[in-house]
């Protein structure tokens, strides 16, 4: 799968259990370890868990293994690496606290 089509998958997959302000930010020309990081935010401890199962669980049918998933124990931010494309699932305090779209504007 493509870059591009990995990112829209995981969009898809991450809307079908209701993530909310998903924003997906290109970042092909400031990093060389990924093309796309979607950023979403989850509204409970369950439903971070939910949100990143489904996307590992839809990217291995659709035959693409993830390189690794992190976060699990604590489910205040959950992230899934695809390789091409970086998941984070946070809940609202923390994404508030690590502004990753602000941080990665200004790289």
């Amino acid at each position: 799968m493509q870059s591009t089509e990995l990112k829209a998958f995981v969009v898809d997959k991450v809307e079908d259990i209701k993530a909310k302000d998903i924003v997906v930010l290109d970042v092909r020309e400031k990093s060389n370890i990924t093309d796309y990081m979607v950023i979403c935010t989850g509204t409970s401890n369950t439903h971070l868990r939910a949100i990143a199962d489904n996307v590992v669980r839809e990217a291995k049918a659709a035959g693409v293994e993830p390189l690794g998933v992190e976060g699990r124990a604590s489910n205040e931010w959950v992230l899934v690496d695809l390789g091409d494309v970086v998941l984070h699932v946070m809940q609202d305090a923390i994404r508030e606290q690590f502004q990753l779209e602000k941080l990665w504007s200004e790289i």
